[in-house]
């Protein structure tokens, strides 16, 4: 029977949220906004509309959206051939694929910021199917891009491993029953990853790479010895 692993990008595989969080920041600076780096940090994984309206509150003029969003894509798009994958993501994906699991990357990037990113994993010949925020209604927390996932690939929940680095992955993938794999490397901290439904925990790919014959990937998805597991990488 099929499985999926599928797996968030920006600070999951590559390590790309600080550039985020100075684009998102000087964006919201340059429209007026005073934002704490550490608020924008915690908002990245959002798409850009809730990213706004979760940092300035629904109540907000949303005149001004499109150029906050315009701002933020053109700043972060003059990093694009800086981004770097973490140490194991290229790897990982392939021991997965080679494995048997389905690996689907679901994300919140746009085209342009998704080609950029899969040029830095560069496993390409891992990836069954990539998922993006405009593929659905409501991106994360919303469950929509986790279900939309899975029915690239035809797999059901109770046969998928989510992997992120953010409380809205584990919330997103924890709302549509998968089980659910937290990654520090992205900066949120272990407690407020496992609070959102990280069921294990682990420092990065590299380490998540290290303990696939005994952490969530050992086994299939709902087998004994497989997901449920806490990692410390």
């Amino acid at each position: 029977m099929d499985r999926a692993a599928l797996f968030d990008v920006d600070g999951t595989l590559v390590d790309s949220n600080p550039l985020h969080v100075v684009a998102w920041w000087e964006a919201l600076r340059q429209s007026g906004h005073t934002v704490p780096t550490r608020a924008v940090h915690h908002a990245i994984g959002l798409p850009g509309e809730d990213l706004l309206e979760h940092l300035l509150g629904p109540d907000r003029d949303r005149s001004g959206d499109d150029r906050l969003s315009g701002a933020h894509d053109a700043l972060y798009g003059t990093w694009f051939e800086r981004l770097q994958a973490f140490d194991g993501a290229a790897d990982l994906l392939r021991a997965l694929a080679r494995r048997g699991w389905k690996v689907v990357l679901v994300t919140s990037a746009k085209d342009r910021e998704l080609e950029a990113l899969r040029a830095a994993v560069d496993a390409d010949d891992a990836i069954t199917a990539t998922a993006t925020s405009d593929d659905v209604e409501e991106g994360k927390p919303a469950p929509d891009p986790i279900e939309h996932a899975l029915s690239l690939v035809d797999v059901a929940p109770d046969r998928a491993v989510f992997v992120g680095d953010s409380v809205w992955d584990m919330k997103a993938a924890r709302r549509a029953g998968l089980a659910t794999v937290g990654l520090l490397c992205g900066g949120i901290p272990r407690a407020d990853l496992t609070e959102a439904g990280a069921e294990a925990v682990y420092d990065d790919v590299a380490g998540l790479l290290d303990g696939l014959d005994t952490g969530p990937f050992s086994t299939g998805p709902g087998e004994e010895g497989g997901t449920g597991t806490t990692g410390r990488g």
